[in-house]
């Protein structure tokens, strides 16, 4: 795995990975608007095992802060368990957050919602699956290019929590 950066069009997931110094590598495929899952979507495109592919999810909490919006990472092959989620940073209950709220919130688009340079920081959980792999992909900030990094860097990078949040 190298580091590599666009010559043009950069997300801010890639600003934030190499202002860090990150190792990183791109992984850019031809996406289908007809495609169902962009998780499993992007797996197939780049070849790879979708147990390492992970999703960005928005949950809306009881928290006070920045409407009570969560990020939850867990695999495409699994489903985010919002109890679970909930628990982790100490809300009572989570539900999923409207979609339009969480485009506003991250700055990109359902389907290219990276855990990486959105809008606002906010509280993220990765599942703790991630830390069995020695990389794993996320979005890139667009659909279409998923980032593969060390789920070490992914929870620095975020500030995250790891816990168990997924149900297979």
């Amino acid at each position: 795995m190298g580091k590599r950066t666009r010559t043009g069009g950069a997300t801010p997931a890639l600003r934030v990975l190499t202002t860090a110094g990150v190792d990183f590598t791109e992984h850019p495929y031809e996406h289908d608007p007809a495609a169902q899952s962009y998780g499993l979507e992007a797996a197939e495109a780049i070849g790879v095992a979708p147990e390492r592919v992970y999703k960005t999810l928005l949950a809306q909490t009881d928290l006070p802060a920045n409407h009570g919006l969560v990020v939850g990472i867990v695999p495409v092959t699994g489903q985010l368990d919002l109890k679970a989620l909930a628990a982790a940073v100490g809300a009572k209950k989570a539900t999923m957050a409207d979609p339009a709220l969480a485009e506003r919130t991250t700055g990109y688009v359902v389907g290219g919602i990276s855990p990486l340079g959105q809008k606002r920081a906010l509280p993220t959980v990765v599942d703790e699956s991630a830390l069995a792999h020695g990389t794993v992909f996320v979005s890139g900030g667009r659909r279409g290019l998923d980032l593969e990094l060390p789920p070490s860097d992914l929870v620095a990078l975020t500030s995250a929590t790891v816990a168990d949040i997924v149900r297979a």
